[in-house]
């Protein structure tokens, strides 16, 4: 990881100041103060790997917190979430319904649009991953359902997804851009599979709608190619009622019916910019997601993203051959 900022070498009474304007500028905006008269000492790595931002904080005696009128600032990252791991010492984070103190090897998720406090009372060390909101919350629902809830590091699904993100962040440089894109999505699933496994340690009394919402989220998702896929033939996959299904997708925030053509269209696009792809015509990659009218699949596919499937495809593909130049 590239050194974006270190302590060493700035004047004492210019290190704290220095560092939350960084600071700030790289998470979201925060009021900031040190903990104890000691100097302070701290240092920012960071590396993008495709979409996701990792950064690695190595700090002490901090506290840290976003009131509702910082997350209103122009700054404020709304669109994203932060995965925070643990790598060394001990964090104290409250958010939402949340209070915890996280220890090496645990992660929690820090949600941009409410506030959160945090507090480094030793030296600790941290690996923050900035993730596009929708990748998480098209699987698990609304952040406030589990930003800051702590994810224990001795979880066997914790542990895989801490290994692969570090493994990732170790090869990142080395991968395509294709295969980057194709290892951040593997990546995500592991992050999305801990959260739902220690979310549904904390409700168990909602634990079996929150699991036949999950199995109904993917078979959908394994099954988008299927043209006759809609939300009766889901409801019947996952063994309840097509009004308990919808009751429960409503629940999450979302139309069940819209969602299925949200993700094949999200599928459709994400193949459409995939160079492995591009042997298929458009018409074929619309029928490999689910679209039996191609006139049909256009429509709805510059109602999502504002240009036609060709464009996007070419746009896509053009900024990713650029990447490689």
């Amino acid at each position: 990881m590239q050194t974006i900022f270190s302590t060493d070498g700035i004047r004492p009474e210019d290190r704290f100041r220095q560092w939350r304007d960084l600071c700030e500028d790289r998470l979201v905006p925060m009021a900031q103060n040190c903990l104890g008269d000691a100097p302070f000492h701290a240092t920012i790595e960071g590396r993008e790997i495709g979409c996701l931002v990792f950064t690695r904080f190595s700090l002490s005696n901090l506290r840290a917190a976003t009131t509702r009128p910082m997350l209103r600032h122009e700054n404020n990252k709304s669109d994203y979430l932060f995965l925070s791991i643990v790598l060394s010492g001990t964090v104290k984070a409250e958010q939402n319904e949340y209070c915890g103190k996280d220890i090496a090897g645990d992660f929690s998720i820090r949600d941009t649009n409410t506030p959160w406090t945090i507090e480094h009372g030793g030296y600790s060390e941290v690996l923050a991953v900035q993730i596009p909101r929708v990748r998480l919350e098209a699987m698990l629902g609304s952040a406030r359902r589990f930003a800051g809830l702590t994810v224990g590091g001795n979880l066997p699904t914790t542990t895989l997804t801490r290994s692969f993100l570090g493994n990732l962040l170790r090869a990142g440089d080395r991968l395509t851009p294709d295969s980057a894109e194709r290892m951040i999505s593997a990546g995500i699933d592991l992050i999305i599979a801990s959260l739902a496994e220690r979310m549904a340690m904390e409700a168990p009394k909602a634990l079996q709608g929150t699991l036949t919402l999950q199995r109904a989220k993917a078979y959908a998702a394994a099954n988008l190619g299927d043209p006759d896929l809609n939300p009766s033939r889901v409801a019947a996959a996952v063994g309840v009622s097509l009004r308990r299904l919808q009751e429960l997708f409503r629940d999450d925030g979302r139309n069940l019916a819209a969602w299925i053509w949200q993700l094949r269209l999200e599928k459709a696009a994400q193949r459409l910019s995939d160079p492995a792809y591009l042997h298929l015509q458009v018409g074929e990659v619309a029928y490999r997601c689910g679209f039996v009218d191609q006139a049909h699949f256009s429509r709805r596919f510059r109602n999502r993203y504002a240009v036609s499937p060709r464009q996007y495809r070419h746009t896509a593909l053009a900024r990713a051959t650029a990447a490689m130049l």
